[in-house]
């Protein structure tokens, strides 16, 4: 057990456990893999990497969570219109309660960061 939890070669792993096909799809059946850091109690707050292949689908964002991408590209796409390209690279803030769609392009890695905090009412 390490005093700083943390995970090397992110962009490289291949200790990924099976997520599953991503719900709400669209269009294609992306599949979900990924690798913990840390869960806290309630699972909030939760840290680690995600792995996810093409397709698209709706999403809601439970809470605040932070992605840093590392491989792979997608848009997602607000429900109030706006897009955000995510390429190797690209630090992303989802607000809790952020709506729309995603479409990976080529298969996504990134690390991310599910907080405490939920939409307000």
């Amino acid at each position: 057990m390490s005093s700083a939890p943390h995970l090397s070669e992110i962009s490289t792993r291949t200790d990924l456990t099976d997520w599953g096909l991503q719900p709400d799809m669209i269009e294609g059946q992306s599949h979900s893999s990924g690798i913990l850091v840390h869960k806290g109690p309630d699972n909030r707050p939760e840290i680690g990497a995600w792995v996810c292949t093409p397709g698209r689908w709706r999403l809601t964002i439970p809470r605040d969570e932070f992605c840093y991408f590392v491989q792979g590209r997608a848009v997602y796409r607000s429900d109030a219109g706006e897009s955000i390209e995510v390429t190797p690279g690209t630090a992303v803030l989802f607000p809790a309660g952020w709506v729309g769609e995603c479409t990976v392009e080529e298969t996504l890695r990134n690390t991310y960061y599910l907080t405490d905090r939920e939409p307000e009412s």
